[in-house]
């Protein structure tokens, strides 16, 4: 029996997909025998423990979390460090953990290595530096020392796709590095015989309303395509702003909110082409997702997402409505395309799955 202690700031409802990848995860190693977890992330108002599984418990700390639940302040990540460090320390007392997984680098590898626990990292994106400009001084002054200091003290550091893996080596060019794409849970996530047949062609997007993600550029490239419809589920502090686009460059788009996993299996199998034009990415669990339902890919060049996309869709240079445009009307005149590039992403999907990235994983704590 392996005891994990696992860190993790995010997790659902709270966070994006670092915190939909550990649910994932965790509901594979919910089927081992052989791992015992505790997962430490954060509350939105109340502590609280919870049984995920027999052999899996969740610890909720009540950070104090206030406004956007996908979006972290700086606030939020100090009150999780400190308070995540002192409730660890108590279950340590309580538990012989052999290993500590610990996604994001900073801070929950830190938070890691002070604890001197053996540990891993997972690194998901905002935690490289120089991945998010909202941490650039930060980057640059402190967290890229300090991410070399806990990288080269953990006993595995993994990167969820070879890009991020690319942009941590620009901190670290000898540091180790392996690499485990997110998964998709194909029971939950794949096509429908009673698909709606439409005269428009249908896009998807879902994520959270920020700037990062890129959909004022979606936006701007089906403006005044009368037969294209674009679906935008999530929400976030760009909401207000997109929808004055929207108007404003007469594009037809649904602005559906944030909604619950399985709605948005329903949204995606009455789709027809998912949209990522993000101007910065890890490994999107969205395009696995929309890949495992049966949808062409659009994405930008950046991140993950561009290692997803082969026979199934087309990549487009990031802030080039232009280029969307011109995908999108690729589809639009070829329905033969569209059934191609569809079976080729439910062929690539197939061979990515939350069970083999969680026995990759398993390898890593033993």
């Amino acid at each position: 029996m392996k005891k994990i202690l696992m860190l993790n700031y995010e997790f659902p409802p709270l966070g994006g997909g670092a915190g939909n990848a550990t649910y994932y995860l965790l509901k594979e190693f919910a089927k081992d025998p052989d791992l015992e977890i505790d997962l430490v992330t954060s509350s939105v108002n109340e502590f609280k423990v919870e049984q995920f599984s027999k052999n899996i418990k969740i610890h909720f700390l009540d950070i104090g979390k206030r406004g956007n639940l996908h979006y972290q302040s700086n606030k939020d990540l100090l009150f999780y460090s400190w308070r995540a460090y002192r409730y660890a320390k108590k279950l340590m007392k309580q538990n012989k953990f052999d290993l500590c997984h610990a996604f994001f680098g900073i801070p929950c590898g830190y938070i890691a290595m002070k604890l001197g626990l053996p540990y891993i990292v997972s690194l998901r994106g905002s935690d490289v530096p120089f991945y998010n400009k909202r941490f650039y001084w930060l980057d640059k002054l402190i967290f890229k020392s300090l991410s070399k200091k806990v990288w080269k003290r953990a006993k595995s550091v993994i990167a969820n796709s070879e890009d991020l893996k690319n942009l941590a080596f620009k901190t670290a060019l000898k540091q180790d590095i392996g690499v485990i794409y997110n998964g998709v849970d194909l029971e939950e996530f794949k096509p429908t015989a009673a698909k709606v047949q439409s005269k428009n062609l249908r896009l998807i997007s879902t994520g959270r309303l920020i700037e990062r993600k890129g959909y004022e550029y979606s936006i701007r490239a089906i403006s005044g395509m009368k037969n294209v419809v674009l679906t935008l589920v999530g929400d976030g502090n760009l909401a207000p702003r997109l929808k004055s686009l929207a108007k404003e460059c007469n594009s037809n788009v649904n602005f559906v909110g944030k909604k619950e996993h399985s709605e948005i299996v329903s949204l995606l199998q009455q789709s027809d082409v998912f949209v990522l034009p993000s101007l910065n990415e890890g490994m999107s669990n969205s395009i696995l997702e929309a890949m495992a339902v049966g949808l062409p890919i659009i994405a930008t060049n950046t991140g993950g997402s561009a290692e997803l996309v082969k026979d199934n869709g087309f990549v487009v240079s990031m802030r080039s409505a232009e280029e969307l445009k011109g995908a999108i009307e690729m589809y639009n005149k070829d329905a033969e395309l569209l059934k191609r590039q569809s079976s080729a992403s439910l062929f690539l999907a197939a061979k990515i799955d939350w069970a083999n990235a969680a026995n990759k994983y398993k390898q890593k704590y033993l």
